[in-house]
């Protein structure tokens, strides 16, 4: 009898609103009157950016760098850097902020997106997804079309898309990274409805056009 899985969220942070209170340009992920922050997660792999964000930690595995920067990993390309899989094997100390605790086969695992980790005594380890692992989507999409409006670089895009999915999965409770969406199945379709309604809000708020 296969064990069940059981979620334990990690540094969620719960955001205000609804989805009557559409966003605008100081939210979310943006300060009103401030700078953008310099956050920059779930780009899709293969994405080529400019530079990898300020803060980023280099790790070196079988002799091949590898930049880290808030659960996201990154290969030199030439002067720019692509976004990768981490390797299998890769230790790092610490685990991103916003990972996911799961329980498969009675054995914990830690979920950042789609790459898992394994606890060891000199930290967090890259490991293959477990065999009854979820099937995990891709937040920055759920068949959603977006078209920058307004030429935003491949970086700015990245961060906004994300920033509107947690945005958009904080006020329908639906998060497409999880199976399922991390909703009943009675609910699925609705709060799905829900959180594609506030995604393209959101976009359209920042300047794209969203199909």
């Amino acid at each position: 009898m296969k064990q069940p899985i059981r979620y334990v969220a990690m540094g969620t942070a719960l955001l205000l609103g609804s989805l009557l209170a559409l966003p605008t340009q100081s939210a979310p992920g943006r300060d009103p009157g401030g700078p953008r922050h310099d956050s920059f997660r779930y780009p899709s792999r293969g994405a080529v950016v400019d530079r990898v964000p300020r803060g980023h930690r280099v790790f070196n595995y079988r002799g091949r760098p590898y930049h880290f920067h808030d659960g996201i990993w990154y290969r030199p390309l030439g002067s720019r850097f692509m976004v990768v899989a981490p390797p299998v094997g890769l230790v790092v100390p610490v685990l991103p902020k916003g990972a996911v605790l799961l329980t498969i086969g009675g054995v914990p695992y830690y979920r950042y997106g789609t790459v898992y980790y394994a606890h060891e005594r000199d930290g967090y380890r890259v490991v293959e997804p477990p065999a009854e692992a979820p099937v995990v989507a891709d937040p920055a999409s759920d068949e959603l079309f977006v078209y920058p409006r307004q030429s935003q670089s491949a970086e700015q895009q990245a961060n906004d898309r994300f920033e509107c999915h947690e945005w958009a999965s904080d006020q329908t409770g639906y998060d497409p990274t999880r199976n399922g969406g991390g909703v009943s199945g009675d609910q699925r379709a609705e709060r799905r409805s829900d959180y594609l309604r506030a995604m393209t809000a959101c976009l359209e708020a920042r300047g794209y056009s969203v199909r």
